[in-house]
């Protein structure tokens, strides 16, 4: 069971101290060091575990930032701290040493060599402005879509949300243009039906093969296709957190973001060997009853 302030009880999503001494170190330095840029006049009031889990909580209910309970920080203050995170890298930096470490922990290369590329069309709240926004007709659905490159352990390596009406190709094509700017080890991916040769073409621009796993028109009902089901796997793992089972955000780096924290806490448990703490405290018989 996680520990945190003795002013509340925990929630299900609150970090345990295994959990939260993976990421401590670099969010303490990146308070330092923004403490040193600053005036100095007043120093931190909030804990940043506590801060932390406040996000992990919103990712996880789904719910929006001002209905956080009030037993955490205040919510303009969690807000902030998130925002700040995304702006300057800090949430990716995370992000991507846990991926690295999660590799190592599973007897793999920190770098990874092969991916699946993928994407998953989701509807949009109210918040997402009409120009972010788009209609996938072969989903028949309006909204955002996530473009997602993963390696072959389901971790993530590139996100990319655009409206949904981008198409799969053109939408892999930046995939591919992420993949090989940021995972220069890559030289082979994986793709569905959905994209087309110009993808291949795309990649071998970028010295990294690309195949397109066809699914046997034969074939009746569901049917798992060797390499694909790593991706939609990861994908099932996104949308377990109600904040990512539609996109609420206005901004797509936002709603980038919160993927990414939805990762860091896959693979925080991976990395502890922690399933979900859960809430309840010790059962007591009332002698009165």
């Amino acid at each position: 069971m996680s520990e945190v302030s003795p002013a509340r009880r925990p929630y299900r999503s609150d970090l345990s101290d295994a959990r939260w001494a993976l990421i401590e170190p670099k969010l303490t330095q990146w308070r330092a060091r923004r403490q040193q840029a600053g005036l100095g006049i007043r120093p931190p009031v909030h804990d940043l575990r506590e801060i932390v889990n406040a996000i992990m909580y919103v990712v996880r209910t789904g719910i929006a930032w001002e209905y956080l309970p009030h037993d955490f920080p205040p919510y303009k203050t969690v807000f902030d701290y998130y925002t700040k995170w995304e702006a300057d890298g800090t949430t990716e930096m995370l992000h991507n040493l846990l991926r690295q470490q999660v590799r190592v922990h599973k007897g793999r290369e920190s770098a990874p060599s092969a991916a699946v590329i993928d994407s998953q069309t989701v509807k949009t709240s109210s918040n997402v402005p009409e120009a972010g926004q788009g209609f996938d007709a072969a989903k028949r659905i309006k909204g955002r879509k996530r473009h997602i490159a993963i390696d072959m352990l389901g971790l993530l390596l590139v996100v990319m949300v655009t409206a949904a009406s981008v198409q799969d190709s053109a939408g892999g094509k930046q995939v591919v243009d992420r993949l090989a700017a940021d995972h220069p080890t890559v030289s082979k991916t994986w793709v569905d039906g959905g994209y087309n040769n110009g993808v291949v073409a795309h990649g071998m621009a970028h010295g990294i093969e690309v195949e397109v796993v066809h699914r046997d028109p034969d074939t009746k009902g569901f049917k798992v296709l060797p390499r694909r089901w790593t991706v939609e796997r990861t994908l099932g793992w996104l949308v377990l957190h109600r904040r990512l089972a539609r996109d609420y955000e206005t901004l797509p780096q936002r709603s980038e973001s919160v993927i990414y924290w939805a990762m860091i806490g896959n693979m925080l448990r991976t990395l502890t060997g922690e399933s979900t703490p859960s809430w309840r405290e010790p059962r007591t018989l009332n002698p009165d009853i």
